[in-house]
């Protein structure tokens, strides 16, 4: 039965693709093109996230600078110019893009149980990969970020505003659930392709994913929490990304030592995004 979709016809095309071990069409996977796109990109998602440690670090240390998502691409332009941030913005979106091909039409090899699952933890992979995406080319154009707080406080302004904010505040706490139990079983393994692969290579990668992804769930459940106080409180000042969690850690009583563990934590998800580049199933 032939499958309709709006995605364009490289992510689709049983021509570009090849056949899976169970005989199903591998949507772009047997492109070369693609292929070192997506390992590309991939390695961009790793940059930003061993930039997003450092800054952290600097948090922890007493500087004051911004250290979420948007504060790292900010200082990719700062140093590299902004063709640098269009790459990364070119590369992530490319991951977005396969990963919402995934969640709609892959994963067709495994059973249907199993599949639902990972189609939504593709789709999950395409709201992470998409927002990097959408802050980069933000930045690339305006030079700025807006931040969350102020989108917060126009929602927060409206009838449904409180509930609306609660609602999304949860789901992120939900996500952050999600990437820690990702971590702690390690189911992340399933995506990667250790064939060839050295016994330290396979031990290093898994570790530092457990720890990336362990530590990637505490940032995002510090931010879902602070997005719900927003809302119950009524003060979107509370609320924000990346930089509002972290600089809330680190007032925290021992914030500072907590924050340069979930720096490191972070550091390890970047180093393990790197070696996802290369034993990533693509």
């Amino acid at each position: 039965m032939e499958i309709k979709s709006d995605l364009p016809d490289m992510f689709l095309r049983p021509g570009l693709a090849g056949r899976g071990p169970l005989g199903e069409d591998r949507p772009m996977r047997d492109s070369k093109t693609f292929g070192l796109i997506a390992r590309g990109g991939l390695v961009c998602y790793a940059i930003v996230h061993l930039l997003v440690a450092w800054l952290a670090a600097q948090v922890a240390l007493g500087d004051k600078a911004k250290a979420d998502k948007a504060g790292a691409l900010q200082m990719v332009v700062a140093e590299g110019g902004a063709w640098l941030l269009w790459l990364i913005a070119a590369g992530l979106a490319v991951l977005a893009l396969w990963q919402l091909s995934e969640a709609i039409t892959g994963h067709r090899h495994v059973k249907a149980r199993r599949r639902t699952v990972r189609r939504i933890v593709s789709g999950i992979e395409v709201v992470l990969y998409g927002l990097v995406s959408y802050s980069a080319v933000k930045i690339a154009v305006a030079g700025a970020d807006d931040g969350q707080g102020s989108l917060v406080a126009g929602i927060l302004a409206e009838p449904y505003g409180p509930v609306l904010v609660t609602a999304a505040g949860i789901a992120v706490v939900a996500v952050a659930v999600f990437l820690a139990q990702r971590g702690i079983r390690k189911t992340f393994t399933r995506e990667l392709d250790f064939s060839g692969a050295s016994e330290p290579a396979r031990t290093t990668t898994i570790r530092l994913g457990q720890v990336g992804w362990i530590a990637l769930s505490a940032a995002y459940g510090t931010i879902g929490v602070l997005t719900v106080v927003a809302a119950v409180t009524f003060d979107p000042a509370k609320a924000g990304g990346l930089d509002a969690a972290l600089k809330t850690l680190s007032a925290q009583p021992y914030g500072g030592p907590m924050l340069l563990v979930l720096a490191a934590g972070i550091a390890a998800f970047g180093a393990f995004a790197l070696l996802d580049a290369r034993f990533r199933k693509i």
